[in-house]
């Protein structure tokens, strides 16, 4: 077993991606969106830079702003039509959201850490 308080952020991240059930039960994206900001807020406390500048990561990535905060940024860069429902995502469509918040997670802790580059959607 890993010993999550000695991963990096993007470890300990892929784990959550890996097992979602584990950390939230039913995955769902507002399920793991709550806990993803639990974790930047228990690690700003902490003096961590939790994930500060993600949003304006996101808005950059995307290329273009709105209102939304950072979860809603996700769900624009992975479900560009648009969505009905916020709170009745369809199952493939909140699959979709669900790998696409992993993946730009991952970018966004890759760039902060200095490990990639910036790439643009």
């Amino acid at each position: 077993m890993t010993d999550h308080l000695t991963m990096s952020d993007r470890e300990y991240f892929a784990s959550v991606a890996a097992r979602p059930g584990m950390f939230v039960g039913r995955p769902s994206f507002h399920a793991l969106t709550a806990f993803i900001t639990g974790y930047d807020e228990a690690a700003r406390r902490l003096g961590a830079p939790g994930l500060r500048g993600l949003r304006e990561w996101l808005v950059a990535y995307r290329g273009r702003d709105c209102n939304h905060a950072w979860p809603g940024q996700v769900l624009h860069i992975a479900i560009p039509g648009g969505w009905e429902d916020l709170w009745a995502l369809a199952p493939d469509v909140e699959a979709r959201a669900i790998e696409v918040l992993f993946d730009l997670l991952d970018r966004f802790l890759a760039v902060r850490d200095g490990s990639a580059d910036l790439g643009t959607g």
